[in-house]
């Protein structure tokens, strides 16, 4: 006969069982990273063949495509935001390292500048809808929506680690990553052709205006009879082109939000995930600085955009004007590069002196900024190496040869220093993680035993007399007041450096997104590789840099906050 044990009235209850680890992740995502891949490539080769004439696929075939991605990514959205309302032990986690402030609040800037972009082109294609097929005012309207949509669902899911619908969701990620990419492809090669274009209207070369013409259309983007001849015909058109660098960059800053997400889909994390990315307050930004990197940062920033501004009005104009605007700008590019490249150098200098422990944590959110950082740091890197190459074996050896020469030296010697305090800073602990020097405690003389077990019977040392005061709660405390005033002066050294880096980056962003082209205007790289050939090359490679500087700035920015 069994009797039952009474049950302990103070016994806990049971823990609650952790969620379900997934039987073979890899394969789920294998299978969204295929329906990307393809969707991808097709949407790449759309829009690539309708750049030209020469190829049947017509502009109206391009928007159509990106009108009906857009339109899915929307559906899934709504059906992932409705799940999770619906189901709350859908998201058990969420990655405390994933969609900071800084990047949500870019986020909402670059698409509210969108949105402005898609007002404008929606007023430039109405302006002569009679002979224009729907779709491509149909197109910026949906934009126009699926930007407020995917502004929103980022804002509040960018932390997510799901656990209902793996497949599904990774599948809806990744085809909303890939209708970001596709859009930022879109108006990449717009703007590029729109760039060729001008640059080949206004030069006299034959071979130039034939390249013209073929690019004419998507640049252009109308077709038939029409003509943009009316003022504000023109102020829509002239608005949206130099709007095109806030859409390219919400359309990048997204994909990486998504991409995080996609990562952390199944993902298991501890109930409290530990993180040290906060957003600084505006009071707070300068204060536990030395002021130095902020000023100098700032006189760099608006120096620049004088030299910006010079070198657009003078560039289309004569020769000597041109060559006038060319050594300025130059001039000015060397002096921040080289600045920038010393202090990136002082930084990791000062890191042979921290003491803080390296962050071994699994971060993807991390993972993809260094991956991004190097990645992107070599489009820049091809761009300089192409134009070494053809200052030292062309035959020019005259000022502007030389400045060339220097900037792209000193481009690559600052992407290289850079990238390396960035990533070191990145994988750096809190400056609560940084260790402290205990004091010894005092030994009591005069004790000695035989053995251990007589060390019970041992009087106590008796304690050491202390001052009646104010005093640190223990022996770390004390140690951490001690330790301060010496580490202080690091972090505050690493703050300058990490705010003057980010405003230097910042106008070094602004020069090319907004239309700085100095490889055409200076003819070095024009007559040693063709015209044909060195636009594909800078075309394809410039946009990699000029996604560079701004990824960059949100580094510096978390770096800044983690000094």
């Amino acid at each position: 006969m069994s009797t039952e044990l009474p049950s302990d009235p103070k016994e806990s209850p049971p823990a609650p069982r952790p969620a379900p680890r997934e039987v073979w992740k890899k394969g789920g995502r294998l299978l969204s990273v295929l329906l990307a891949v393809n969707v991808l490539l097709l949407a790449c080769t759309l829009i690539s063949g309708g750049a030209f004439n020469k190829v049947a696929v017509y502009d109206t075939d391009v928007f159509a495509l990106l009108t009906t991605m857009l339109l899915l990514a929307m559906v899934w959205i709504l059906f992932y935001l409705l799940g999770t309302a619906r189901c709350p032990n859908g998201v058990p986690y969420r990655d405390a390292h994933a969609g900071p402030i800084w990047l949500r609040g870019g986020l909402v800037l670059f698409g509210i500048c969108t949105l402005i972009m898609d007002v404008f082109k929606t007023g430039y294609y109405s302006s002569f809808f009679e002979c224009q097929s729907a779709i491509k005012i149909l197109y910026p309207l949906t934009q126009a929506v699926f930007v407020i949509v995917q502004t929103y669902f980022l804002w509040v899911s960018a932390k997510d680690c799901v656990h209902t619908h793996l497949d599904l969701t990774r599948c809806g990620l990744m085809l909303t990553l890939t209708t970001n990419l596709a859009i930022w492809m879109a108006a990449v090669v717009d703007e590029s052709v729109h760039q060729s274009h001008s640059h080949s209207s206004s030069h006299s070369n034959t071979s130039h205006t034939r390249l013209a013409l073929d690019l004419e259309r998507a640049s252009s983007a109308v077709g038939g009879d029409c003509s943009c001849d009316t003022a504000v015909c023109q102020i829509f058109q002239q608005g949206y082109f130099y709007l095109y660098p806030f859409n390219i960059e919400y359309s990048l800053f997204a994909s990486t939000m998504l991409y995080v997400m996609w990562k952390n889909v199944g993902r298991l994390l501890a109930s409290s995930t530990p993180s040290h990315s906060h957003a600084p307050s505006p009071v707070s930004l300068f204060r536990e600085t030395f002021f130095a990197g902020p000023v100098l940062g700032l006189m760099l920033f608006v120096v620049g955009l004088a030299v910006f501004i010079i070198y657009e009005v003078q560039v289309s104009g004569e020769q000597s004007r041109t060559q006038q605007a060319l050594v300025t700008y130059y001039s000015f590019n060397i002096v921040c590069l080289g600045l920038m490249t010393l202090v990136s150098l002082s930084g990791s200098v000062i890191y042979r002196f921290d003491r803080r422990a390296m962050d071994q944590h699994k971060n993807p959110t991390r993972t993809l900024d260094v991956a991004l950082l190097m990645g992107a740091a070599l489009g820049q890197y091809a761009i300089s190496y192409y134009s070494i190459v053809a200052v030292v074996a062309g035959t020019p050896r005259d000022l502007l040869a030389g400045l060339n020469l220097a900037h792209a030296l000193l481009m690559i010697a600052q992407h290289t220093f850079q990238n390396v305090f960035i990533i070191e800073s990145l994988h750096r602990g809190p400056p609560s993680a940084e260790p402290h020097d205990t004091p010894p405690k005092e030994p009591c003389h005069g004790l000695t035993f035989a053995n251990l077990d007589a060390l019970h019977t041992l009087p106590a040392c008796p304690p050491t007399p202390r001052l009646v005061g104010p005093s640190p709660a223990g022996p770390q405390e004390a140690a951490s007041i001690i330790v301060a005033p010496r580490s202080h002066w690091r972090r505050r050294c690493l703050k300058d450096i990490s705010l003057f880096l980010l405003l230097c980056n910042i106008i070094l962003w602004i020069m090319p997104a907004f239309g700085a082209r100095p490889h055409f205007s200076n003819t070095v790289e024009v007559d040693f590789y063709g015209y044909s050939l060195w636009a594909a090359i800078v075309n394809i490679c410039l946009p990699f840099g000029i996604f560079y500087r701004m990824h960059a700035v949100s580094s510096l920015l978390e770096v800044y906050v983690m000094s």
